[in-house]
């Protein structure tokens, strides 16, 4: 299989599909580019390989076609800067108006397509618009890991017109190697640290798991529904009770597989979901009425740092408590810091999941860990072991 690094741009126009979909505030000014300084590497590839580059995304869920609030033009300027090259810019990403701009496209120069989700046959996987889109380039790179397990036009339908000229770009081969690195070889031991509040949510996640960690912790409101399923009192906290057998089975299926399950043994509690709530701290199988767990205690905070130091290969998705109230941070930033140990004692550390993500940005060291995954959603999918057809598209021969 071609790889970006093996593949010869000369001449040649690199149709990518990225993900531009950036947060727009009410001026429709960029507040986060993450997403789009996190391309910049492949679009400099091609520039640099003699190639030209065609740029095309969604942004937002526009509803009925065009909208001007969704519309790319918005971020031309930025990409602009990011790039240090002009951007031209086709009110249309097919038809007659990309056609043209994309034929008088020299090499070293860039084009940004209007948004595709202004054509409802993106979502729908259309092949008629996948094959409009592919007169535009002469090779297809797919480098927007966000969307990979979506099977629209563009990024996975779009594949078969570029039987011999399809490539991940740099954003999808980090994603891909790191996920790889956790999930098929992992440095042992491997553990992973699940939170959030319900389990229904990363029920196949954690089954995935369980045949592959060391050490699995779980945190967050999903906590209180292990513990009510082993006869705990947890008062007013979240609790899934439709889920207490599952959860009960998962404890019998760590058990089977020699999974060391980590639970929280103290909770830090609250009188009310508020920052201004009286606490304390509690048993989370022993709470009153009235109260409700919003992080975990201190000694619980140890516990699983000490589990987490002592790893070779770290997964983290979800927090351990309602991290977004000052008064119930103290927990998922000691995981955070853990985690930060573990790496640099040499660990492997991947963190992916878009509150963990926020969680590891808030306290400022995202870039003391191996990778911070941009995936979201199509992180966890690849996680739960399905296959995403963003990505079987290019590995399909």
């Amino acid at each position: 299989m071609q790889t970006i690094d093996t593949y010869d741009f000369r001449g040649k126009k690199a149709l990518i599909r990225v993900d531009f979909n950036v947060p727009l505030n009410e001026k429709l000014e960029i507040t986060d580019d993450t997403r789009m300084r996190a391309a910049i590497p492949t679009i400099k590839k091609v520039l640099a390989g003699g190639g030209s580059v065609i740029l095309m995304s969604h942004l937002g869920r526009p509803k009925n076609g065009p909208e001007d609030k969704f519309s790319l033009k918005h971020i031309q300027k930025h990409l602009e800067e990011l790039t240090g090259v002009p951007v031209k810019f086709a009110e249309d990403c097919v038809g007659e108006v990309a056609e043209k701009a994309a034929a008088d496209l020299k090499p070293g120069e860039i084009l940004l397509l209007e948004n595709l989700r202004f054509h409802k046959e993106e979502e729908k996987g259309d092949e008629e618009f996948a094959r409009q889109l592919s007169k535009l380039g002469d090779v297809w790179i797919n480098d927007a890991f966000g969307t990979a397990h979506r099977a629209h036009a563009s990024t996975a339908v779009i594949a078969k017109f570029f039987p011999n000229d399809k490539l991940f770009g740099y954003v999808m081969k980090g994603e891909l190697d790191s996920v790889d690195k956790v999930m098929k070889n992992p440095e042992r031991p491997f553990t992973a640290i699940m939170g959030g509040s319900k389990v229904s949510s990363k029920i196949d996640i954690i089954m995935n798991l369980l045949g592959k960690v060391d050490n699995l912790i779980l945190g967050g409101g999903m906590t209180f529904t292990f513990k009510k399923a082993l006869g705990g009192h947890i008062g007013a906290s979240i609790c899934e009770d439709d889920k207490l057998d599952l959860a009960r089975e998962i404890m019998q299926k760590a058990k089977e597989a020699g999974v060391n399950l980590v639970l929280s043994d103290q909770a830090v509690i609250a009188d009310s979901f508020s920052n201004d709530a009286n606490t304390k701290l509690a048993n989370p199988m022993d709470i009153p009425d009235g109260w409700e767990g919003l992080d975990i205690g201190p000694e619980t905070r140890e516990k699983f740092a000490k589990v987490i130091e002592n790893s070779k290969t770290i997964l983290w998705n979800g927090p351990v408590g309602v991290f977004e109230m000052p008064k119930f941070a103290e927990g998922t930033k000691a995981i955070a810091e853990a985690i930060v140990k573990a790496t640099e004692k040499g660990a492997f550390s991947l963190i992916g999941g878009g509150d963990s993500v926020a969680a590891i940005n808030q306290f400022g060291l995202a870039d003391k860990v191996s990778y911070v995954s941009t995936g979201g959603g199509a992180l966890l999918e690849y996680i739960e072991g399905k296959k995403l057809p963003g990505i079987e598209a290019i590995r399909e021969e």
